[in-house]
C-alpha cells in the first residue's frame, strides 16, 4: 500500500493517524501498518474487522504482532466509543489499563496529576496480574473507550518497565534529554553557510 501514491495523499490531508481493517491479519494488514508505523503513523488495529486464513495466522498477528506495532489493538464498538468520547475525557479511578495488546494491566485505584515535584501517573496495585504495584506514567496513555484505558505497549512488556515506583522529574528530564538551548553542540554539525565545524 505504501509503494502507491497513498502516502502523498495521507502527507496532503495532514493524516497522522491510520486505523485498519481488512484482510489478510498475518499479512496485508500487518504489512501496512508496520509500514505505517516505520513512517510515523500511529497505528490502531480493529481486532473484529480483521479477516485471516486461519485460525492460528488471526491469533499470531492479533495477539503477538499487531501490539508490538500499533498504539492499540481495539474492536470496533471500542474505537468507535474512543472517537466518539467527549474532548478531554480523563482517566478514573476504577477505569482498567489495558496494554496495546488490549491484555488486561489492572485497575485504577489512584490518579496523581503532574506538579512542579513529580510527572503524572497511574497507580494499579498488585494483584492477580502483577506482583508489585503499577507506576504507569501518564504520557504512556495513547487513548481511552468507555473504562479501559490503554498504554502503548503490550501486556507482556509492562512488567518489564521501570514502574514498580512513582517516576521522578530527573527520569522524566533523562528520558527528554537537555533542553534545546541547553545543547551546546550537536554531534558533527556544521556552519551551513561555511561548511566548517563550530569551535
Amino acid at each position: 500500500v505504501f509503494e502507491t501514491d497513498l502516502p502523498d495523499h495521507l502527507e496532503r490531508l495532514g493524516t497522522n493517524h491510520l486505523v485498519i481493517a481488512g484482510m489478510t491479519a498475518s499479512l496485508c494488514c500487518e504489512s501496512t501498518g508496520r509500514r505505517a508505523m516505520e513512517r510515523g503513523y500511529d497505528v490502531t488495529f480493529l481486532s473484529d474487522a480483521i479477516g485471516a486464513d486461519n485460525p492460528a495466522a488471526y491469533e499470531a498477528a492479533i495477539h503477538l504482532n499487531y501490539p508490538l506495532i500499533a498504539n492499540a489493538v481495539l474492536e470496533a464498538e471500542e474505537f468507535l466509543a474512543a472517537i466518539d468520547g467527549e474532548e478531554g475525557v480523563s482517566v478514573e479511578p476504577g477505569d482498567v489499563v489495558r496494554g496495546s495488546d488490549h491484555g488486561e494491566v489492572g485497575t485504577i485505584e489512584d490518579i496523581v496529576e503532574p506538579s512542579a515535584e513529580t510527572p503524572g501517573y497511574l497507580l494499579v496495585p498488585r494483584g492477580r496480574v502483577f506482583e508489585r504495584d503499577t507506576y504507569v506514567p501518564l504520557d504512556a496513555v495513547v487513548k481511552k473507550a468507555g473504562g479501559d484505558v490503554f498504554v502503548n505497549i503490550p501486556k507482556l512488556i509492562v512488567e518489564k518497565m521501570p514502574w514498580d515506583a512513582p517516576p521522578s522529574p530527573a527520569e522524566q528530564e533523562a528520558k527528554r534529554g537537555p533542553r534545546s538551548g541547553q545543547v551546546e553542540r550537536l554531534y558533527r554539525s556544521r556552519d551551513p553557510s561555511t561548511g566548517a565545524e563550530p569551535g
